[in-house]
């Protein structure tokens, strides 16, 4: 093994450990908001300084890479993804951070049937999933499994279309319960934020293993 297959092993170690931790941020983001657990949203806050830690140093591995190795072809494809799949991970990490920051805000837990209604519980199982496929493709390189994603983000995309609607209606019967409907709102668009940022993070994947860039085109949930 030459170093810079070492150097190119850890940072994929490194990569699958930000996979990790940024799935346990948003599962957590999860129970603190719906359970309204204060202690789990802190943690949550509290780690998000280690997302931020290894982001940098996942940035600096890439470009020491760079700088002293000069790969090429689908090693050079592989330290490009990681940096941009770095970045998007750390945003699903702030996306995390920002939801249970929500928890300080909503006294008591949210009215299940509102949680029904509007789906929410839905997109954050949907948006972990897919976080769990993505990082299952990165680490075993199955563009398949990547390519699956793009489906699942247009489940989150119709249930972002229909909350407003859906809110409306039931604040319109249910004044008391608007504030809540606002924070679920706000939760709503993050989840579909997140998955916005796990297509991106396939997109790469499928670049550094085919050589192929799926960005602006149409079509991407296809296996061509």
């Amino acid at each position: 093994m030459t170093h810079l297959d070492i150097e190119l092993k850890q940072l994929k170690e490194e990569a699958l450990e930000m996979f990790d931790l940024v799935t346990s941020q948003l599962k957590k983001s999860k129970t603190a908001l719906l359970n309204n657990d204060s202690e789990i949203a802190r943690e949550v806050n509290f780690n998000e300084r280690r997302v931020n830690a290894l982001e940098l140093k996942i940035d600096k591995d890439c470009e020491n890479i760079f700088a002293l190795f000069n790969p090429l072809a689908i090693d050079l494809r592989f330290v490009l993804a990681v940096l941009k799949i770095n970045s998007n991970l750390e945003r699903i990490g702030d996306i995390a951070d920002g939801i249970s920051r929500y928890v300080a805000a909503t006294s008591g837990r949210f009215d299940k049937e509102l949680v029904h209604q509007t789906k929410l519980e839905d997109m954050f199982d949907i948006a972990v999933s897919m976080l769990t496929d993505v990082r299952a493709s990165f680490d075993t390189e199955d563009t398949k499994l990547a390519r699956g994603v793009f489906k699942k983000d247009d489940s989150l995309d119709e249930i972002n279309a229909n909350a407003n609607s859906v809110v409306e209606d039931i604040i319109r019967t249910n004044t008391e319960k608007t504030g809540q409907c606002l924070h679920i709102i706000s939760a709503i668009r993050k989840l579909e934020r997140t998955g916005d940022q796990v297509k991106n993070v396939a997109e790469e994947i499928i670049f550094y293993i085919e050589a192929k860039v799926l960005k602006h085109l149409p079509g991407k949930n296809t296996n061509e």
